[in-house]
């Protein structure tokens, strides 16, 4: 359990706040493609003990996280006719609904006598007059951003009937420098770019950061003096191992579900195939025995099989085998090149770069590769990685010229919520972690 998780949960006391109805009458289906989004309105939380301004700052990212989404559209606040609204009375529902407002969000924040803060809030359904949930939190003052993204996680799911993702972390590579001398360093940042910390000094070149089930180590590669080196690092502790030198050029690590294992691919010769590494055991296995380039492999969310790329029949295309190795069934039958293949999360899609006609795009398709979706397209598109409900793609985008880099962006499975992700400098190879327990 981390440090931070330990803090959040020091005298939680999360409490419903009042029975929810049966049947709310404000609801979002997210099964449909191009979503109208739902007018709601945030007003700021009330403050009691003193700082409005974190109260105003806590509904501001509560705000911002649902706007994000592609789902929710928070209303002007200027346009809000009830003012000063306490968390513990019923609303003017006639003021909201004259304004729209098809959901509201009411809230306060209390100091403790203890030093901690008490955040409570209601989520109330306006044309059904009716409280459609109510919750109260305790933490420490540190924790109130993050406390934040676990009120918008919890107003995402009651609306639609899914698990939020805004209480999550990314990581990446930031890369600094001219073009040909770029320092690349390990960081990690809130899903919403904010608090952005670095787990490297930038020594090393480092390549495809990956989260374990756990979201407390990542696996990456990291280009020192010798080959190129597998490593775990703890996030929370900085402390960081060797997976193992393997003779050659390594490739791609990726944790199995179970957090046990480490799928990677290993260069011998001309060729690369993909083996498993067993963490308790050290033991190597080999998946794959082909005279191609087998690489960038990816478990399906049970375990039981894995995609990959490979140009074994000429060109690079997508390929899915059992999580033991053996014969595997090309997927990919569409013009131009797949690669970066990641397993959704929910297990019903596969997520892929795909290069045609000097075009780069991300998209979708089922296991048995039908379905096939381009989500976006653009200037050096390329992996892609997903939100932990499965619902959102994090990837980065090269933009051309001597004073061009890579950005990280995000779109969902519609494709209509394409937005970029504010990081400190230009950023790369993104990874989303699970929802932090």
């Amino acid at each position: 359990m981390s440090h931070l998780l330990r803090q959040l949960l020091v005298g939680l006391g999360l409490i419903l706040l009042a029975m929810q109805p049966a049947r709310a009458l404000v609801e979002i289906d997210i099964r449909g493609g191009n979503i109208e989004p739902l007018p709601i309105a945030l007003p700021s939380f009330t403050a009691e003990g003193g700082d409005s301004k974190l109260a105003a700052d806590m509904t501001g990212v509560i705000s911002a996280d649902l706007k994000r989404s592609g789902l929710f559209n928070p209303l002007d606040p200027a346009s809000f006719l009830q003012k000063n609204m306490s968390v513990n009375s019923t609303p003017r529902f006639g003021d909201w609904r004259k304004i729209q407002a098809q959901a509201l969000v009411t809230g306060t924040v209390i100091k403790q006598p203890d030093g901690r803060l008490r955040a409570e809030f209601r989520l109330w359904d306006v044309f059904a007059a009716e409280q459609m949930l109510g919750q109260q939190f305790y933490t420490t003052p540190e924790n109130w951003r993050r406390l934040a993204h676990i009120i918008a996680d919890a107003i995402y799911e009651r609306l639609t009937g899914e698990k939020g993702y805004f209480d999550t972390r990314i990581v990446f590579v930031d890369e600094t420098g001219p073009k040909d001398k770029r320092i690349k360093r390990l960081a990690i940042m809130d899903q919403d770019g904010a608090n952005t910390r670095y787990l490297t000094r930038g020594e090393d070149l480092v390549l495809t950061p990956r989260f374990s089930p756990t979201s407390q180590e990542i696996t990456y590669m990291s280009y020192g003096a010798a080959d190129p080196s597998v490593y775990l690092l703890n996030i929370e502790t900085g402390q960081r191992e060797i997976v193992g030198n393997f003779p050659g050029m390594t490739f791609a690590p990726r944790f199995s579900p179970d957090g046990q294992s480490v799928v990677m691919s290993l260069q011998q010769g001309g060729n690369a195939n993909i083996f498993k590494m067993d963490l308790r055991s050290r033991r190597t296995t080999r998946l794959t025995n082909t005279a191609a380039i087998d690489t960038s492999p990816s478990y399906s969310p049970d375990g039981s099989r894995i995609v990959f790329e490979s140009d074994r029949g000429g060109t690079q295309q997508l390929y899915v085998m059992s999580a033991g190795g053996g014969e595997a069934q090309r997927i990919s039958f569409g013009p131009g090149r797949y690669s970066t293949p990641v397993w959704s999360p929910r297990g019903d899609l596969i997520a892929f770069t795909k290069q045609h006609q000097g075009r780069f795009m991300i998209g979708v398709m089922r296991p048995d590769g039908k379905g096939e979706r381009i989500l976006t397209e653009g200037y050096h598109n390329e992996g892609p990685a997903w939100s932990p409900n499965g619902r959102v793609l994090v990837f980065f985008r090269d933009t051309p010229g001597a004073n061009g880099g890579p950005q990280v962006w995000t779109v969902d499975l519609t494709g209509y919520n394409e937005q970029r992700l504010e990081t400190p400098a230009f950023a790369s190879d993104p990874s989303w972690s699970p929802l932090i327990d």
